[in-house]
């Protein structure tokens, strides 16, 4: 998921992948919040990260994550594709659990049926919450990545679920991966554990 689409943002963003970007400002909305607890691949907490979910932009998305989320599909599934300056991915909870054989990690998804688009008018900004998906616009299923960077070219292409609103520094710290390798990560970072708060 994502992973033939987004290989031309590699290349654009080849020149600026070490380009420190400021930390988003966005308010708490109505929620509900996604709250991420981040650590490395050796177990050591690295902190957390909160996400404000747009239900009112993406009711269909959100309510995946939040069932997935308090399922507890989430924990464990590591950050598998990372670009500096770009974004990090997660949320492959069928190939992506941590201690596991991750080498899959990207092309699953859940025991749901894939999404139906839900665009909008909410631009990729620094911290923005996007739907990973394949090449149809209706793949989207449980995976999602955290822009590190404003990603213009993604706007109406990618359903937006959510923002950024507590942890800039936790997310820059995951672990980046091999951007001859699309992102690829070796040791990566994971979602230790992921609870959502109304």
């Amino acid at each position: 998921m994502l992973k033939s689409l987004l290989i031309p943002a590699v290349v654009l963003l080849a020149g600026n992948a070490s380009a420190q970007v400021a930390a988003p400002a966005f308010e708490d909305g109505p929620g509900p919040n996604m709250v991420i607890e981040v650590a490395a691949a050796d177990g050591t907490a690295k902190g957390t990260i909160t996400l404000d979910l747009l239900a009112d932009a993406a009711p269909k998305h959100v309510e995946r994550l939040v069932a997935l989320a308090k399922q507890g599909a989430y924990d464990g599934v590591v950050f598998h594709r990372v670009i500096d300056g770009f974004m990090a991915q997660t949320g492959d909870v069928q190939y992506g659990k941590q201690g596991g054989n991750t080498s899959m990690a990207g092309s699953g998804g859940s025991d749901q049926p894939d999404l139906k688009a839900e665009f909008s008018d909410i631009p990729f900004q620094a911290g923005t919450v996007g739907m990973a998906r394949a090449q149809s616009v209706d793949s989207a299923n449980s995976q999602f990545f955290i822009d590190l960077a404003p990603a213009p070219f993604l706007n109406g292409k990618y359903t937006v679920v959510g923002q950024l609103i507590d942890g800039w520094d936790v997310l820059n710290s995951i672990t980046k991966g091999d951007e001859q390798q699309n992102g690829a990560v070796q040791t990566p970072d994971y979602m230790a554990k992921v609870t959502i708060t109304e």
